[in-house]
């Protein structure tokens, strides 16, 4: 049992340093094949979230796990839930670049289905989501072996997303980052019936003007995983526009990541 936040690094340690934050109850693991087609141009890691009851807290308290275990990080590409976590590292002013791939920072941006984000525990541990759930989550269907990467099917994952869905609704939202010097694109699947395309309009108002927007024809919930050509295709003037990676290696930016993570506590 994950009792902290697992980091798998890929890349040849060029370019920007992104994380990549699951969904709720998704697996890390999922984003490999777009990782892999982003390491040329950036250094992708794959990101694992606590589990058991150390999933019990919310989008806030993750962040600053993932912070703790990254030390440092240029952007983020999120996949729903993930988007929530991104955003307070974007608020926090650990990440200057946001890539949202169907995906929301604050519940209200799902419409009704936002009021219904606690029921994805119950529907998690009782409902016991398999092939199909994976299939009508990615609008594919998802070959047995990797269904895992896509819903929760292990007690203790099924477990860890109860914990995190209850933790969501007893947290502040993060801040909007419509006036902050953050760089963002957005990913979306016509085809996603979790975080349906009426969201992107919703996500787009609270982020940067002039943030670009891009349906992704086919597409369900899990872009990255079932169209990783297409993503990457759409991610690459986003990194390109980041630039460098930043200079970890100073001093202040230790001091500063320091500071976010105590006052974030």
């Amino acid at each position: 049992m994950r009792r902290d936040v697992q980091l798998t690094e890929l890349g040849a340690g060029r370019g920007p340093r992104v994380l990549l934050l699951p969904g709720l109850g998704a697996r890390g693991s999922g984003f490999l094949a777009l990782a892999e087609r982003l390491a040329h141009q950036c250094r992708p890691v794959l990101v694992e979230y606590p589990e058991g009851e150390a999933a019990a807290c919310g989008a806030s308290a993750l962040a600053r796990q993932v912070l703790q275990a990254a030390g440092s990080l240029d952007a983020v590409v999120a996949s729903s839930f993930g988007g929530m976590v991104a955003a307070h590292l974007a608020a926090a002013g650990v990440a200057r670049g946001v890539a949202f791939l169907g995906s929301f920072t604050r519940t209200e941006h799902l419409g009704l289905r936002g009021l219904a984000i606690g029921m994805m525990g119950p529907i998690a541990r009782w409902a016991r989501p398999g092939a199909v759930a994976a299939g009508l989550a990615a609008w594919t269907p998802v070959p047995f072996a990797r269904v895992a990467e896509v819903v929760p099917t292990t007690d203790l994952e099924r477990r860890s997303t109860w914990h995190r869905a209850l933790a969501i609704r007893g947290e502040a939202p993060p801040p909007e980052l419509r006036k902050l010097p953050v760089t963002c694109v957005c990913i979306q699947g016509t085809r996603d019936v979790l975080v349906p395309p009426a969201t992107l309009e919703r996500l787009a108002a609270s982020l940067p003007a002039g943030t670009p927007l891009h349906l992704l024809r086919g597409a369900g919930h899990v872009p990255y995983f079932t169209h990783p050509d297409a993503c990457a295709r759409l991610l690459a003037p986003w990194l390109e526009a980041l630039g460098p990676a930043a200079a970890d290696v100073a001093p202040a930016g230790r001091l500063v990541q320091a500071e976010v993570a105590s006052s974030a506590a």
